[in-house]
């Protein structure tokens, strides 16, 4: 499932690299997010769903759909700008970020070791600029930003996660607010789709919905140590897709800082699983949210 997981959500990056240099931004997420929302309603239908699209964290998935606004968009960018391989040196900053949001939002001390995993992981972005701060361009400030964002909507969905189980409302809303967000500014930017574009967009959609959803049962059927290793795999997808789609062939610098990334992501997941510490109780975000869940071990963010 973690195999086909980085397969799929590396084809729903590279569409996005093709369609961002034909079309806008809310033109491509206004149509996938659509498609998104339309699966979420008919996976819902399932017997063995049937959970609704109610939430009980009104106010934390609002937040949450909102980074995943500015991430969308932010990678949107970041894809149109970088070579496709460069960007993952930013993705994999996001279990790094994680440590630093997790203190705020779920009040987990930030160990030392933290601290040293963020100084090794900026020595791994370093790594994309061999000339220098010269080499610094908008779409490194972009992928940045998409990490930010990114790794913020991700915790929030660990936040929300502990208060309700149904998968599918965190994939329904953010999806709902990327459709009414995008909608609002497409008039000005709309630009006519011939049928392949918009193909393109659809399978766009239903690589992502069907990551999401296998990143999930993964995640339930294999503890956190053991699958984020393997999701380190996509990064072997970008560079495939990237020489074979974009003519794209990274250089050495970027092995290295790969490498770096990498190896301080695994690191801090041994360092997890080593200490398995708990959760404490939070309060909720909202005095009218449900019945509080039994808190949770602590693992990896679910990923993008």
């Amino acid at each position: 499932m973690v195999l086909v997981y980085t397969a799929l959500i590396s084809s729903a990056d590279a569409i996005t690299k093709l369609v961002s240099g034909s079309y806008s931004a809310p033109q491509m997420f206004f149509v996938s997010s659509f498609v998104v929302m339309g699966l979420s309603v008919l996976a819902d239908r399932h017997p063995k769903q049937r959970l609704g699209l109610k939430t009980v964290a009104p106010l934390a998935m609002g937040l949450r759909s909102a980074a995943t606004i500015i991430a969308a968009c932010s990678f949107f960018y970041a894809f149109k700008f970088l070579h496709f391989a460069e960007v993952f040196i930013f993705i994999g900053l996001m279990p790094i970020f994680a440590g630093l949001f997790s203190a705020v939002i779920l009040k987990e001390k930030i160990k030392p070791v933290v601290w040293g995993a963020l100084a090794f992981g900026f020595v791994g972005v370093l790594c994309l600029f061999p000339t220098g701060v010269s080499g610094v361009g908008i779409g490194h400030g972009f992928a940045l930003m998409a990490a930010a964002a990114g790794t913020f909507s991700m915790v929030m969905a660990r936040y929300i996660g502990r208060y309700e189980t149904n998968a599918l409302a965190q994939v329904f809303y953010p999806n709902l607010a990327l459709f009414v967000a995008m909608g609002a500014v497409l008039p000005m930017l709309w630009v006519p789709m011939v049928w392949a574009d918009i193909s393109l967009i659809v399978g766009y959609a239903v690589c992502l919905f069907a990551a999401r959803w296998l990143s999930v049962v993964a995640l339930r059927l294999l503890p956190a140590y053991a699958v984020t290793p393997l999701m380190n795999l996509q990064f072997v997808w970008m560079v495939g897709l990237g020489a074979a789609v974009f003519g794209e062939v990274p250089s050495t610098n970027l092995f290295v800082g790969v490498f770096i990334i990498i190896a301080t992501g695994l690191f801090l997941v041994w360092d997890q699983f080593a200490a398995k510490p708990v959760l404490p109780s939070l309060p909720a975000l909202s005095p009218r949210h449900g019945p509080k869940l039994r808190p949770r071990p602590v693992s990896a963010p679910e990923p993008r």
